[in-house]
């Protein structure tokens, strides 16, 4: 049990920073945690950390959506899951204000954390702009329930499509799907997605897989920035050979009531509206007394400390860290870069605790690989260009290698696996998002969807 003079080690959120640093944490440290010299808490409002690389194949139905999530309770057995939203940082008191989970239902009242050492990995969320329309019929993809949404959401307009043979408008609406932002995010979930979707059409003789329209909206002059010039104009052109349109220097100018305007003078009306336009830190961040740039982001070190405070501690979307490699002012908001980040964090950590000298973070970025659908992919992975098949298998061998746990890594290579011998499904569930419809109908009360 925790004493008065066990060190309180507090870190706010259960991403891969996160849960990857408490995961360091208690392999470095077993004794002093078995001893109560040392207690490790972990905050976050989901009980799992999501392995977001996989989200595209999850909302293809290629993988099984809790599979690709990470128990914080079963990874992390000697730390502390505190469930719940962080909503201030007062480094002054070395405290943080927790609304925990439920309480908005349950009535419970929000409490205060108090801390020796701080971790602030918080993140990052969507990155919105101020466009008419978006917040009402935009959907994002950075969580697995968005994912899970999205997939219901295209099958259920292809439900709509076949249910209206003889209404060409709302046919035409519910066949076009339009996705802002051409990072990994949403080239991997447009590709996914496509597939599903033109394999579904085999269950809907109705729908010509022509008859769909996929659109790509970039505001820049190219999509997958991370492969390279080169293997991102290939995979334009292949996206293209697929029949999905690649608009690149255009912005999307508004989308009220699902009608899109786009900058190019072209509009029309959507089913389908993704944002994946980037992201930003994590808006708690303004609400604390620690220090941030001018993007909002947290003042790191490259020994990956908080500037000029003591004792704090960041990594991740939530910090300009240093790139010591000269190939940027800052590390990239990647997957690749937070997890090394937090091993040499969690070993800075132990390091302070035992009075030796940190170490700098300094990581090469090795290159990048993504799924473009069902046998198709990309990669640039030390200066080697694969794309297709080959880079498909790079894509998941390498992430299925990241994925933390037996467990999981084992489900989702029974997942594949069953993927070579039955169809995927083709059921929307969008029946979820009301769960209590089917009973109010029964108690006498009226749904307004």
């Amino acid at each position: 049990m925790p004493s008065e003079r066990t060190k309180q080690i507090v870190i706010v959120g259960g991403g891969y920073v996160g849960m990857y640093t408490a995961l360091r944490l208690q392999k470095k440290l077993r004794g002093e945690l078995r001893r109560g010299e040392v207690a490790v808490t972990v905050i976050d409002p989901q009980s799992y950390m999501t392995y977001q690389p996989f989200l595209p194949e999850a909302a293809a139905g290629n993988l099984e959506p809790r599979h690709v999530v990470a128990p914080l309770r079963k990874v992390l057995n000697r730390c502390q899951i505190v469930n719940g939203f962080v909503t201030r940082i007062d480094h002054a008191s070395r405290r943080v204000t927790v609304r925990p989970a439920g309480s908005e239902t349950a009535g419970v009242p929000d409490r205060d954390i108090g801390y020796d050492l701080l971790v602030v990995a918080l993140g990052s969320i969507s990155r919105t702009l101020p466009i008419p329309g978006l917040a009402d019929c935009g959907i994002g993809f950075k969580t697995v329930e968005e994912a899970i949404f999205l997939r219901n959401h295209v099958l259920h307009q292809l439900d709509i499509a076949a249910s209206n043979a003889g209404d060409e408008a709302v046919r035409r609406r519910a066949l076009t799907f339009v996705f802002v932002g051409a990072g990994f995010a949403g080239v991997e979930a447009m590709a996914e997605l496509e597939d599903m979707a033109r394999d579904a059409c085999k269950w809907y003789p109705d729908i010509d897989p022509r008859e769909m329209r996929w659109l790509m909206v970039e505001a820049t002059d190219r999509i997958l920035p991370e492969v390279g010039p080169e293997m991102g104009r290939w995979t334009t052109e292949a996206l293209r050979r697929r029949g999905i349109e690649v608009k690149l220097n255009t912005l999307l100018k508004s989308a009220e009531k699902r009608r899109i305007v786009l900058s190019d003078g072209e509009e029309f009306e959507a089913g389908t509206l993704v944002w994946t336009a980037g992201v930003k830190p994590h808006p708690v961040l303004k609400d604390s007394d620690l220090p941030l740039d001018d993007k909002s982001r947290l003042k790191a070190t490259a020994e990956l400390t908080v500037d000029g405070l003591d004792h704090v501690y960041a990594a991740g979307d939530n910090a300009a860290v240093p790139d010591l490699t000269a190939t940027g002012d800052f590390t990239a908001p990647n997957a690749q870069h937070a997890v090394r980040q937090a091993k040499r964090l969690g070993d800075n950590i132990v390091a302070d605790l035992r009075g030796k000298p940190r170490k700098p973070y300094k990581h090469a970025y090795v290159g990048s690989v993504a799924s473009l659908g069902l046998h198709k992919g990309v990669a640039n992975v030390y200066g080697l260009k694969l794309r297709g098949l080959p880079a498909w298998v790079m894509h998941r061998t390498y992430h299925l290698s990241r994925m933390p746990t037996a467990n999981r890594k084992f489900r989702i290579t029974m997942d594949w696996t069953l993927a070579l011998f039955f169809r995927r499904e083709i059921v929307s569930l969008g029946e979820l998002e009301w769960p209590r419809q089917e009973f109010e109908l029964a108690a006498g009360r009226s749904h307004d969807t």
